[in-house]
């Protein structure tokens, strides 16, 4: 069977930059943008020339891609021809092979937010994708608002996307700006379009994600005939979000009818980066992975159950939508009170341990872990820590060094400018091969801020381990999380902490007291021996 071809469009470096909170440097566009590449992304949307310091930057210096590198704007104002039209003007000049315009289409924001006639803007359409493609460039028309547009007067909003491609535009693209419209409705009024002589193979789909169905609504155009899907990076975009491509992208190359009917730029190999790319994204934005996202989330294949996990040991598929690694991700057994003795051999197997099914150590293991959750920690979200504390039992985790004891003080005193500060320090002395060796740090950072007295214990620990010193040079803290269990007067404290390394390995510690400081250390002293026991 021949297949079709399918275009992927990415918008994150426009649309993902209007999330709030986000504002992406040139530097982190441009890395953005070598990412998308690799993965195989068809159009690279770059921003906005001219609406901006940074988009403008990245235009000067965008790097050199496969992917059709398209810059965004509007159409021409009404009043003045689209040569003459400064922004227009602006966003040509950025030189790209591709242009991507948005018009108005919905009769209502024509009249009230342009206050211009129907007319007036669908000349100012085709006149705008005349200009571009006259200047030997791409030309794609994003149809603004058009669901609601088409529902209210479909003749008109047809007319415009008519006008776009007789005037010479590669793609006329159907957007659901508001994010209201719904799977079926996605599907019936694309199918309408098509059957109005609009071809399937130059018309897209842009959704947004306000009823939580981007992803379906996307899927229903393509469905329908669509042959052009443009969203995000983890779904990044304005309000809620846009169609997440992290996900549109393993369903459209791993899902029937996809499959087997469509081709897209994205291959076998390509595919297995994704994780990879979406966490790389949520690391520019200094932000925590969603575990529970489809395909690339850390729990994304984390079996929790003991049923479930017995299952898993004699076939994958009992439980798995797909194999984990064909996307770069990894299936996870966690280890909790819920857990049995499948999940806890195939957790020990994953961590390089075959243990028989007869080892008396097992029950013990599974006994202390159920103790240990009663009394507050999880294993859960916790992998590491769990490794730790099998191996301890199992009489297979070397003592690398040995905590003789610390000290945490925080001062709160007035600086050289008269203002009140706080200045966190630790002592920590540990001995290693028989020596002695005693660490005092500060946890001022390079803006002389305080990073608090967690920060100033890490630092402390990992400043002097001997010989195991360069094996945690390249080992940071990501993410620290703080709970209270239980409450009331027996209320204790459990921290989480996520390391990263160089390697790119990230993993999970858990330390529990009632005291914060003693509960972090313990997280932390476990974050540095797995690691050692991983590069040992």
């Amino acid at each position: 069977m021949t297949k079709e071809r399918l275009y992927l469009y990415d918008t994150t470096l426009r649309d993902g930059q209007q999330t709030q909170g986000v504002q992406f440097s040139t530097v982190e566009k441009q890395t953005i943008a070598q990412t998308l590449d690799e993965l195989g992304i068809d159009y690279i949307e770059g921003g906005w020339p001219g609406a901006n310091p940074t988009d403008s930057a990245f235009f000067d210096a965008a790097p050199k891609t496969r992917a059709m590198m398209t810059a965004f704007g509007m159409t021409k104002r009404a009043g003045m021809s689209a040569e003459n039209d400064d922004v227009l003007a602006a966003v040509m000049n950025a030189g790209t092979s591709a242009v991507c315009l948005v018009g108005k289409t919905h009769e209502f924001h024509v009249s009230t937010a342009l206050g211009i006639t129907l007319e007036e803007n669908r000349e100012n359409i085709t006149k705008s994708i005349a200009h571009i493609v006259n200047n030997g460039r791409e030309a794609l028309f994003d149809a603004e608002h058009f669901f609601d547009g088409y529902k209210s007067n479909p003749e008109y909003a047809l007319s415009c996307l008519k006008a776009a491609l007789e005037a010479g535009a590669r793609w006329v693209v159907l957007c659901d700006t508001n994010g209201g419209t719904l799977p079926y409705d996605i599907y019936r009024i694309t199918s309408a379009v098509v059957a109005a002589g609009i071809p399937g193979d130059q018309l897209g789909i842009h959704t947004h994600n306000d009823t939580e169905n981007a992803v379906a609504c996307s899927l229903a155009a393509v469905d329908a005939g669509a042959r052009q899907v443009q969203g995000t990076l983890n779904g990044l975009g304005e309000r809620c979000g846009n169609a997440n491509l992290i996900a549109i992208i393993p369903t459209l190359l791993l899902k029937e009818p996809y499959a087997s009917t469509l081709d897209t730029g994205v291959s076998k190999e390509t595919l297995q980066t994704l994780t990879k790319a979406s966490r790389q994204l949520d690391e520019i934005l200094n932000r925590v992975p969603t575990k529970q996202a489809a395909y690339v989330g850390a729990s994304a294949f984390a079996h929790k159950a003991g049923l479930h996990a017995s299952a898993i040991l004699k076939d994958p598929t009992t439980y798995e939508h797909i194999p984990p690694e064909t996307i770069g991700n990894e299936r996870i057994i966690p280890m909790s009170n819920q857990a049995g003795l499948s999940n806890l051999r195939r957790r020990l197997a994953e961590a390089g341990l075959e243990v028989e099914r007869d080892n008396p150590a097992l029950p013990r293991i599974l006994a202390e872990i159920k103790d240990r959750e009663d009394h507050g920690y999880t294993y859960d979200s916790a992998q590491a820590s769990f490794e730790l504390l099998a191996r301890r039992e199992l009489g297979l985790l070397p003592e690398y060094f040995e905590v003789k004891r610390y000290k945490v003080t925080v001062e709160r005193r007035k600086n050289k400018y008269d203002k009140m500060v706080s200045l966190s320090e630790a002592v920590v002395v540990v001995k290693v091969g028989g020596e002695k060796k005693l660490s005092v740090s500060e946890s001022m950072d390079g803006h002389g801020s305080d990073r608090g007295p967690v920060n100033a214990l890490a630092k402390a620990l990992a400043k002097d381990l001997g010989p195991y010193q360069d094996a945690i040079d390249d080992m940071r803290l990501v993410d620290f999380k703080v709970r209270i269990t239980q409450g009331g007067t027996e209320a204790v404290t459990r921290v989480i902490i996520d390391s990263e390394d160089g390697k790119g390995r990230r993993w999970s510690t858990v330390g529990v007291s009632a005291n914060i400081v003693d509960a972090s250390f313990e997280a932390l002293l476990d974050a540095i021996n797995w690691k050692l026991l991983r590069d040992a």
